[in-house]
Formats: C-alpha cells, sequence, structure tokens
C-alpha cells in the first residue's frame, strides 16, 4: 500500500440532489481510510477554462461583471464553461472572444487546477493568450462585461489590495508576474 491509498475514500454510494444546466449535487456515501462511514455533498461542474490574453503592448485583458453569488462587481479574467466534447484550447478561443472581442492566434495551455476541491469537482485550465485581433464581442445574453486592459504590476496592485478577488484570476495573474519573460511555447 502506498502512502496516498491510505487517505483515499471508498465511494459505497452516490445519489443526485439536483441537476442543473451548469452544475448538479450529489450526495456521495463513502468509506473513510479507518473504516468509518460518512456523507459527502459534492457539486459537479463540467470545466472551465481561464484565458490570460496579453495584448502586443503587454497589457492584460480582464473583465469586470456583476456576479450575483457574490453581490459585487468583480475583477476577472475571460473565463467560461467547457461545452460537452468541446476542446479546452477551442472553449478558450471562443471566452475571449465572445468576452472582450479579442481573437488569439497564439494560445498556450499553461496549467490545469481544482477551484474548490473541498465541495466541488471543477477543474480549470488557464491558457496563456497572445498575438491579439480585435473583433466583436459576442456575449451571452445575459452577460454584461466591461472590458479593461491593464499592465500586470496594475494588476498584481489590485490582488494584493483585494480588490481582484476572484480565485481564477489570482492564479493567472500570480503565474504571469511569477513567470515573466519566461514564458515560451
Amino acid at each position: 500500500m502506498n502512502k496516498e491509498d491510505s487517505l483515499e475514500e471508498k465511494t459505497l454510494s452516490s445519489t443526485y440532489i439536483y441537476q442543473g444546466k451548469i452544475i448538479s449535487l450529489r450526495q456521495d456515501k463513502a468509506k473513510l481510510p479507518d473504516g468509518r462511514e460518512t456523507v459527502r455533498e459534492i457539486v459537479e461542474h463540467p470545466g472551465a477554462v481561464v484565458v490570460l490574453a496579453l495584448t502586443d503592448d503587454n497589457k492584460v485583458v480582464m473583465v469586470r461583471q456583476f456576479r450575483k453569488p457574490v453581490d459585487e462587481v468583480l475583477w476577472e479574467l475571460p473565463a467560461g464553461k467547457v461545452e460537452p466534447g468541446e476542446d479546452l484550447k477551442n472553449c478558450a478561443l471562443r471566452e475571449l472572444e465572445e468576452e472582450t472581442g479579442y481573437y488569439s492566434r497564439k494560445i498556450k495551455k499553461l496549467i490545469t487546477f481544482f477551484s474548490t476541491p473541498g465541495f466541488c469537482n471543477e477543474k480549470l485550465t488557464l491558457f496563456l493568450a497572445e498575438d491579439l485581433e480585435e473583433k466583436n464581442k459576442n456575449e451571452d445574453t445575459d452577460e454584461f462585461i466591461e472590458v479593461e486592459l491593464i499592465k500586470p504590476n496594475e494588476a498584481l496592485k489590485l490582488v494584493q489590495e483585494n480588490i481582484i478577488k476572484d480565485a481564477k484570476t489570482i492564479i493567472g495573474i500570480l503565474y504571469l508576474v511569477s513567470s515573466k519573460n519566461s514564458i515560451e511555447y
């Protein structure tokens, strides 16, 4: 038995409580490593992409939009849900153009991470998008988005001042400033 096996929980049963168009909620009865049983509530999400888009003059393309779950206007990197069967790179290109009006001729997958693995299986993939071309925004009918272009150091300052509060955006900005001059294809 390896170390990780001693931490794993075994699913004994699963029951769906809710199934919506974006998320589902299920309860899993699980056997703990010490033999006891517990119930875990799990939010299922199809996954999403996050786009760290840089203009030719090295500005970060950001969006500001109202987020009802927290009742605030948030600064974010463009992002969106992956549709069933959709290629992640194509999803990133689609979301960037829908939300900002920019199309990237040079896009690269950087990292994949979980948003909140304590209760949700959402996996996010961060892409770097460069060599941008301005096109028309094509927002979803229920999205109201403002596009902002800011320098990386200004974005970092917004993180440090707790103005940027969105985790996926913080991860993208920290990735950018920590790897400046080393992001290569």
